[in-house]
């Protein structure tokens, strides 16, 4: 079964440079594993970098032994739909790659929110 993204098709990859999604695959696919529901294609800014830690989520500080670079403003990356939302009710929420966001953020957040924060693919 093909992953769907929020608008209804095919799910695209969000990154490989940096490489993300739960399965480090490149895609925000997720599984009953991923308890944080790592579904969203985010473009990170350094305001939500910044929003984030503040959060108690350092997305900043590479860590090597999770296999995590580090990011820096304009990477890419899946991030947790519910992280998002708090940075979208906050005014933090970076934009969003459609086409590369699973329909499960969905269950979290409205089309129309992420609609509002999109970025070409």
């Amino acid at each position: 079964m093909t992953a769907r993204n929020v608008l209804g098709g095919e799910l695209a990859v969000c990154s490989t440079d940096p490489m993300t999604g739960w399965h480090r695959d490149g895609c925000c696919n997720t599984d009953g594993n991923d308890q944080g529901r790592h579904v969203v294609c985010a473009e990170v800014t350094a305001e939500f970098l910044a929003f984030s830690a503040s959060q108690g989520n350092d997305l900043v500080t590479p860590r090597p032994e999770y296999g995590f670079p580090g990011l820096k403003p304009g990477d890419r990356w899946c991030l947790c739909a519910t992280r998002w939302e708090e940075a979208r009710v906050a005014g933090f929420a970076p934009d969003v790659v459609l086409e590369a966001t699973h329909a499960k953020a969905l269950e979290t957040t409205l089309l129309g929110h992420l609609q509002a924060h999109a970025v070409a693919s």
